[in-house]
């Protein structure tokens, strides 16, 4: 089977409760890599226009909010998140999905906090609806290293693409001189600016 990479134009973006709580809960990643690989992930997808839905779980408790960078980042994004009430598969809950559906896309990347719980069960959701999915994973992290190894080969058995954030970015420039290269670039040099 040949493998076609995703692009901005035929892909949408999932960040799945990267709160500040959960973030919190991350044992199997350096809590400050994956703030800035999620980061890093949510400012280029906005420079590049793709798609992109917000969820959060239960923001009211000691999940907390979405961490702020994602409403400095997309603000809109933020506005329209969906805030799950406690369903934990995100894909079962119906205003989540139907925002899904209405970014037209087929394909989709996901990071979510965490990856054992809160992103295993909607991409294994949306693999058996038909979507194609990558799964960012230095932009999502479980409680344990062995939980999220587990979550992973979860989710590759049953037809996900493991990713990382930079070599997704490359996946989705595909030339550093197109429109979309020369954003992804815009995009790094900004951030290692800032370093």
């Amino acid at each position: 089977m040949t493998y076609v990479p995703f692009t901005p134009d035929d892909a949408a973006v999932l960040l799945i409760d990267h709160q500040v709580g959960t973030i919190g809960w991350v044992g199997s990643a350096d809590h400050d890599d994956l703030r800035a690989n999620t980061v890093r992930l949510a400012k280029t997808v906005k420079a590049l226009g793709m798609p992109t839905v917000l969820t959060t779980s239960m923001e009211d408790q000691v999940q907390g909010p979405l961490i702020p960078d994602l409403e400095q980042i997309m603000p809109a994004e933020y506005f329209a998140r969906i805030q799950r009430t406690g369903v934990v598969n995100a894909m079962a809950d119906p205003t989540f999905a139907a925002a899904v559906k209405n970014t037209g896309r087929r394909r989709l990347i996901v990071a979510g906090v965490t990856t054992d719980v809160c992103v295993v069960y909607p991409v294994l959701s949306a693999l058996a609806d038909g979507y194609e999915v990558q799964v960012v994973v230095d932009a999502s992290g479980s409680l344990s290293p062995v939980s999220d190894e587990i979550a992973l080969r979860r989710m590759e058995r049953a037809g996900a693409v493991l990713n990382t954030t930079r070599p997704l970015l490359a996946e989705l420039a595909d030339n550093w001189a197109s429109p979309a290269g020369q954003a992804v670039l815009g995009v790094h040099a900004e951030l290692e600016a800032q370093r």
